[in-house]
């Protein structure tokens, strides 16, 4: 589980992921012996169930539908049997609750994957919340997962960010130095339109980084300096602005190797803007002609062909 917080420290990066799964599939091999000798051992079906579980969402993660979908399915059957062998054990509603609401919510979401699916037991959503939280409230060792599930499900599907920041302020009263749910809160904050209490959490987070906290790394300040660079440029204060973007734009060179980032593009946008303001105009053109020159990222070559006619005036 150490190794699976790290992967979700850090999703674009993949080094820790054949090392998840080689030990995870050790885990499976050790109950397999352990079932051939006891089928019914309840230890070792709940650990084998939870093991595919586990390497089921790193796959889904990684978009590798088909193996997602066969570890799913493997992996409820087992779960399932291993409520029936201890109907006591709580834990197991965190994965009858993830089975139950991905598998409801990633066909309308990703609709290619429906015939990956297709001989899975179908979904069911509000059921799937209803054990989550049943496994957030009693679960033993899933507790803090349930409520970490929640808080991205309804932040990434539901849209509901005042729910989400329920989970997110629960988990982050007993964990305040979790990178993950400081950035998510300050996402949350974004989404609501508050770049005021988004930036504060920013800031929180940038100085943490500075100060070599566990976890709070080089994409986290480069986060850090664009959400704050945005609260900046909204309130027309655009030296310090300047400065944030023009720190997210390097980070963010040194981390797009292969695409482009919108951290990158939307950086070398309001930078033209920017420059733009301070009567930078030569410097604002070219920021503009980088921006033509990278992938399309939203209305970005709409934007940068507009002000490469018209100046940005901080209103237009």
């Amino acid at each position: 589980m150490i190794l699976w917080w790290k992967i979700l420290l850090d999703l674009d990066n993949e080094k820790y992921d054949d090392l998840f799964i080689e030990k995870l599939d050790k885990v499976i091999d050790f109950c397999d012996e352990i079932l051939e000798k006891n089928p019914n051992n309840s230890g070792a079906i709940f650990f084998k169930g939870g093991s595919l579980g586990f390497r089921g969402r790193l796959y889904a993660v990684r978009k590798s539908w088909v193996n997602a979908a066969l570890d799913g399915k493997d992996a409820l059957p087992l779960v399932k049997k291993a409520y029936i062998a201890n109907p006591k054990n709580t834990d197991v509603q965190l994965g009858f609750g993830i089975y139950n609401y991905l598998a409801a919510v990633i066909p309308d979401n990703y609709p290619f994957v429906k015939p990956l699916i297709a001989f899975l037991p179908k979904g069911n959503k509000k059921r799937g919340i209803d054990q989550l939280n049943y496994a957030a409230t009693k679960g033993k060792y899933a507790k803090y997962e349930s409520i970490y599930f929640l808080s991205t499900l309804y932040y990434t599907f539901e849209k509901d960010y005042n729910k989400s920041m329920e989970y997110v302020n629960q988990l982050r009263k007993e964990f305040p130095d979790n990178p993950r749910f400081h950035v998510l809160l300050g996402r949350i904050w974004i989404k609501k339109n508050n770049y005021f209490l988004a930036s504060s959490i920013f800031k929180e987070a940038l100085n943490k980084a500075r100060k070599k906290y566990p976890g709070y790394n080089d994409k986290i300040v480069r986060e850090s300096y664009y959400y704050l660079g945005m609260y900046h440029k909204n309130n027309a204060v655009y030296d310090s602005a300047r400065i944030y973007f023009e720190n997210c734009e390097s980070l963010s060179k040194k981390f797009d190797k292969k695409k482009e980032s919108g951290f990158l593009i939307n950086s070398s946008l309001f930078l033209g803007n920017i420059y733009d303001v301070l009567g930078m105009r030569e410097k604002a053109k070219k920021k503009y002609r980088e921006v033509l020159d990278f992938d399309e990222f939203g209305q970005s070559y709409e934007f940068a062909e507009r002000y490469l006619k018209k100046p940005y005036n901080g209103s237009n």
